[in-house]
C-alpha cells in the first residue's frame, strides 16, 4: 500500500468515527428533554420555568413573556438559578441549543425538562421586547 491509500484509510476512519459519535450525541440530547408543540408549551408554561438560552441581545429583540435568559454559554454556572421541583421549558431560535442545556441540566439533576419544538423563529404566542432607547 503506498502513502496515500494509507492517509484516505485513516481519514475515512476518523470521519466514520465523528459521524457516530455525533449520532450517539444527537440521541442522547433528545433523550434529554420532552420537544412541546406551541399549543403544548403555551397550555402549561404558568407552571413552569421559562428559559430562553439565546444570548442577551437576541433576548432583548424579542422573548417569550416570562421568561428568563440564561444563555447556553452561561448554563452550567448559573443552572442553581433554576428550580428542581418545576419544569423547566427551554427555547432557542432552532433548538439546537435548547437540548444541548437540557443535557448539561439533565447532568446535573434536573428532570422535567422541555424544549419549544420548532424554536422562537415559530412561536405565535405572547412576546415582549425591550424597549428601544430614543
Amino acid at each position: 500500500m503506498d502513502n496515500w491509500t494509507i492517509v484516505t484509510i485513516i481519514l475515512w476512519i476518523g470521519i466514520i468515527a465523528w459521524g457516530i459519535w455525533e449520532l450517539i450525541q444527537y440521541f442522547r440530547r433528545k433523550n434529554a428533554a420532552t420537544a412541546l408543540e406551541n399549543d403544548e408549551f403555551k397550555q402549561n408554561m404558568r407552571k413552569a420555568q421559562i428559559v430562553d438560552v439565546r444570548g442577551k441581545d437576541d433576548f432583548d429583540a424579542g422573548h417569550i413573556l416570562g421568561a428568563r435568559n440564561i444563555p447556553y454559554m452561561q448554563m452550567k454556572q448559573r443552572a442553581g438559578e433554576l428550580r428542581k421541583d418545576q419544569p423547566i421549558y427551554l427555547y432557542d431560535d432552532k433548538k439546537t441549543m435548547s437540548y444541548r442545556a437540557a443535557l448539561l441540566l439533565k447532568k446535573q439533576g434536573y428532570n422535567d425538562l422541555y424544549v419549544l419544538k420548532d424554536g422562537y423563529e415559530k412561536w405565535d404566542g405572547k412576546i415582549k421586547r425591550k424597549k428601544p432607547i430614543n
